[in-house]
């Protein structure tokens, strides 16, 4: 399947699950800005991939970005974001989110599984109460895309 065809509407999302649900596929759901594509986000993905037959990935669009990172960022814009993202293996789809939390894409998709980074304490996993299981990601120490930049800017 070509990488564009992947990426969804929050209301196709929602029917591409749901039928695929219908056909007993387990939905697994992971999020982040995913600004700039490093072997942490590579891991996390694969992760989160294994945990099911079908990963969903939301994104923060890039105004989303602005109010969570600052106004130099995202590095790349939503639909590169995302275009990069639904070329991957693992990902099955893309949705990008305009809110700052995926909360209500985590309500619309309800997913079988929500995977995040072990940095979040589980109490802190927004839209856990609509998954029907959390699994926590053990991050890979020292990269990040605030590293990224730092490292580019010196």
């Amino acid at each position: 399947m070509k990488a564009k065809n992947k990426i969804f509407s929050r209301r196709a999302l929602t029917q591409w699950v749901n039928q695929q649900r219908q056909e007993g596929k387990k939905i697994v759901f992971t999020n982040g800005c995913f600004d700039i594509l490093h072997a942490g986000h590579v891991s996390v993905l694969e992760f989160s991939r294994a945990k099911g037959d079908l990963l969903v990935v939301g994104i923060n669009s890039d105004d989303s970005v602005r109010r969570l990172k600052g106004p130099t960022r995202p590095v790349n814009k939503q639909a590169d974001r995302a275009l990069v993202l639904a070329s991957l293996q693992a990902v099955d789809a893309v949705c990008i989110f305009p809110e700052d939390t995926p909360y209500n894409l985590i309500k619309a998709v309800r997913p079988d599984v929500l995977v995040k980074g072990g940095d979040y304490k589980p109490s802190e996993i927004v839209g856990r109460e609509f998954a029907k299981k959390v699994v926590r990601f053990a991050l890979l120490k020292g990269r990040s895309t605030t590293n990224i930049i730092k490292k580019v800017q010196k």
